[in-house]
This record gives structure tokens, C-alpha cells and sequence, in this order.
């Protein structure tokens, strides 16, 4: 299939893609992560899992918890990038919040910051999509560093919120 978006850089590689709907409830983000994983499986990306996994969770349960209607999970396998989209029916973008140790809510876009290569979000004719990218090979070690505190986010901070989001789940 051959790819063409504007938020994509211009891009036009005839690219693996794979697309579902899902519910507006709650068991979508669960439905969502078994989706993804056993498509990452087949692409020959199991390092990705845990990560895609925990960024699809909180991409679809922020579209749960903020648009109403339909929601689409879409994974692409680009040369050096998985970029994955998550589309609902509102309008309003993301908006970064301040979360507290005990908040159970607030840390999606930290953990967007902190774990994926770019992120971030265009309007589309019914909605929005929230998408991000994840490399498809690990980043040399200077690269690694300049990822880690790009726009500001440090490696402490980003720590921080995995640990609060861990706490807030349940874990660890």
C-alpha cells in the first residue's frame, strides 16, 4: 500500500499497514494491546511490545475517556520507524496536564515524551488522530542522550512519571 500524509514528512514508502475499530469502552484498550502485539509479532518486532503496548493503552484510553463515538487503531511499519495512530470523533487536541503522585490520570502525553521517538496529533474529517513513533532499531548511544532530554524532558522526570503511571496501575 502506498502512504501519503502530510503529518507523515512527505513520505510515500509503500509500507505494511494495519487498521482496526474498535468500541468505545472500556475493554478496547485491552482489545487494542493484543492487537498490536500479535501484529508486532508478525512484523518481526517483539522489542517493540511492551512500550507500543503501554503507548496504545493510554492513546485509546484517552479516547475513551475524552471523544465520544468510534475509535481506529492503525500500526505502520515504515523502514526505520513503527508509527502508530489512534483516531476518535473529537476535535480537541491533547492537552498536557500536571499529575500528582496520586492521580490515577495525567501522565499519557510524559509518557509519549519520554518513550516514543515523536509524537503528536492532526485533525482529520471526523476528529482527531493521536499518533506516535517508535524506532525500529535501538539509537546510538549519543542519539539515545539527545532523545532522552529533547524539549526539556529529563531522564529524571520521565522516571518519575513511569514510576507514578506503574503505582497508578497497580505495579511495582
Amino acid at each position: 500500500m502506498l502512504v501519503a500524509h502530510p503529518d507523515l514528512g512527505g513520505r510515500t514508502d509503500p509500507v505494511p499497514i494495519t487498521s482496526w475499530p474498535l468500541s468505545h469502552e472500556a475493554l478496547s484498550a485491552a482489545q487494542a494491546r493484543r492487537l498490536a502485539a500479535g501484529q508486532l509479532i508478525d512484523w518481526g518486532l517483539s522489542s517493540l511490545i511492551d512500550t507500543a503496548q503501554l503507548l496504545i493503552s493510554e492513546a485509546v484510553t484517552n479516547a475513551i475517556r475524552h471523544a465520544p463515538g468510534p475509535i481506529r487503531l492503525s500500526l505502520r511499519k515504515y523502514a526505520t520507524v513503527l508509527r502508530c495512530d489512534v483516531e476518535d470523533a473529537s476535535a480537541q487536541t491533547p492537552q498536557r496536564s500536571v499529575a500528582g503522585d496520586e492521580d490515577e490520570g495525567g501522565r499519557g502525553l510524559a509518557l509519549l515524551d519520554a518513550l516514543a521517538d515523536s509524537w503528536g496529533s492532526y485533525q482529520t474529517p471526523g476528529g482527531k488522530s493521536v499518533w506516535f513513533e517508535l524506532p525500529l532499531a535501538p539509537h546510538a548511544p549519543a542519539e539515545a542522550e539527545r532523545r532522552r532530554t529533547r524539549r526539556g524532558f529529563t531522564v529524571h522526570a520521565r522516571e518519575q512519571a513511569g514510576a507514578a503511571y506503574r503505582r497508578s496501575r497497580g505495579c511495582c
